[in-house]
This record gives C-alpha cells, structure tokens and sequence, in this order.
C-alpha cells in the first residue's frame, strides 16, 4: 500500500490546508492564530483518524490480515473511522462497544454499521481489563484472526503518523494545540515540533490527568523516550467526555458566525475554546503564532 497512491486514489488532501484566523479576541492579545485544518482531508477519514490509521493499514495489510478490531465508547470517533477505513481498503471491521446496546444507534455507531462494522458490547468492568491476556482470547474465539487497534487508534504507528503533522505547516510557529482523547494525536506532534516550538493538548474528558503518563508511554514506546515540550490541559472538558454545556453550545454557534467553521462539540470545540481562553490569560507571548489543530469529526 503505497502512500502515494493512497492518497491519489481516496482523494485525500494532503497536506491538509492551514487558514489565518481574524478574531478580535486574539488580536487584541497580540496574538496571531493559524487553523490547520486536518478535517478536510477526508470526510470519512478525518484529521487524526487518517494520521493514526496511515501506518497501522499498513502493517496489517503487510501482516495478511483481513480483519481490524477495535475498541471504542458510544459515540467513539475512532469506531466511526475504522469502520470507513475497513469499507475503503477492504477489511473488515468489529467494534467493541463500552456498555450495554442501546437502539436506535446514534449516528456515530449507525455509521459504523452501514459500512459493514460488526459491533460487540462488553460491560464496564469486562470493558475496563480490554487489554487483558484472557479478554482478547475470548475476541479471537468469537471473531477470528484480527488485527487489534487499540482504543482512539493510539499507538506506535499512530504516533509516527501524527509526528508527520508539523512538518506540512508552512508558516513559522510557536505553539501548537490539539485535543486530546487517548493521547496519540499529541504524542506524535510533540514528536514533530522543532526544539523552539511547543504543544499543549486539551482533554476532552473530566479528570484527564492520568493522560500525561498516557503520552509518556506512548512516546517511550514509540520513540525510546519522553520529549519534554508538551503539555495537558484539563480545564476545559465542559463536565466531561461526551458531554456539553450551554456556554459551550453558544462558543460554537459564534464561532460558526464568525469564520464559517462548525466545530465538533466533542473534541475540537472545547480545545478551540481553551485556546481562546488562554490567550485572554497571557499565556501566549505577544507576538507569537498559535497552530489549532482542528481534527473535526
């Protein structure tokens, strides 16, 4: 699977493009804000999605695998995204839900299974010891070979697909920002940055603290060793994963009136939010360029 020819074939836009912001909420903190903009690269295949999936296909193409597993939450991006992948490069795909089935699906699992996903439900205690030995032996008795991408896609190879990030961006930088789920979307661009840059991701989910050791694994797994220029923020998760407030609805609807751009309520705008929040604070250097990286769904 050449990556060339991926591209060409799925229409991918890559690089993804990257837009100036004119807000008058970073203006007047002297501040310069650039979009780069990882949810046009595919609507199937968005943002982080394809940068973490890039490698693992891959591997699992050259392993003979005809089938990804996966795990994920109800409304879990990363189930949406494999399931796409598997209808485009020919896999199929199981997702493993958290919790019990509930019907109709939302439309992210609806998604899933109209493009071929199998789902499978295991409690939360079960769902809590997924990695363990005797879980995915009852997986692969019930489904078969398969090749087993972890939960929000965050591994190795998803680390070095998103340290390709950085380079594609243009213009000089100081800062860049992404969201964080799993953790594998930072690691990889902290991975990428040059030694004066620096990237601060923001948890979508309440009491994200635990993801800095998240990002320390990944890293020394992926890379030997833990970089030193990132950091979390776990402010701005808006009562928690998968959930939002009436103050984060309206930063959604303005922001849509002013640069034209829906942003995801699950993860994009709550990032996008502590940026602007950040900025309001000083922590940005007057003068400094700011990246957002908007995945999208």
């Amino acid at each position: 699977m050449d990556g060339d020819e991926v591209v060409t074939q799925l229409g991918l836009r890559m690089p993804s493009p990257v837009e100036e912001i004119n807000d008058d909420r970073m203006t007047v903190t002297g501040v310069r804000l650039l979009l780069k903009r990882d949810d046009l690269i595919h609507p199937d295949l968005p943002g982080n999605k394809w940068r973490k999936l890039k490698y693992n296909l891959e591997a699992a193409r050259t392993g003979g695998y005809r089938s990804l597993l996966t795990f994920g939450g109800a409304y879990s991006n990363h189930i949406r995204a494999t399931a796409a992948a598997g209808a485009l490069f020919g896999f199929d795909t199981v997702g493993v839900i958290r919790g019990e089935e509930h019907l109709p699906l939302n439309p992210a699992l609806q998604f899933a299974v109209d493009h071929g996903m199998k789902l499978a439900y295991l409690d939360r205690r079960t769902y809590r010891q997924k990695t363990e030995p005797n879980v995915i032996e009852d997986l692969h008795e019930r489904f078969g070979r398969f090749y087993l991408l972890p939960e929000g896609g965050s591994n190795d190879l998803a680390v070095k697909g998103c340290a390709e990030l950085p380079a594609e961006i243009d213009s000089d930088f100081d800062v860049i920002c992404c969201s964080v789920g799993t953790g594998g979307t930072l690691a990889g661009i902290a991975a990428g940055l040059q030694s004066s840059q620096q990237a601060i991701g923001f948890s979508a989910l309440k009491g994200g603290d635990f993801l800095t050791d998240d990002v320390v694994q990944l890293q020394r797994s992926a890379l030997g060793h833990a970089t030193q220029n990132w950091s979390i923020e776990t402010e701005f998760h808006f009562r928690g994963y998968a959930k939002r407030t009436p103050e984060l609805d309206d930063f959604i609807d303005d922001f849509e009136r002013r640069h034209g751009i829906r942003l995801d309520w699950i993860y994009e705008a709550k990032m996008m939010y502590g940026v602007f929040a950040l900025a309001a604070r000083g922590r940005f250097v007057r003068g400094s360029t700011v990246v957002a990286v908007i995945a999208g769904l």
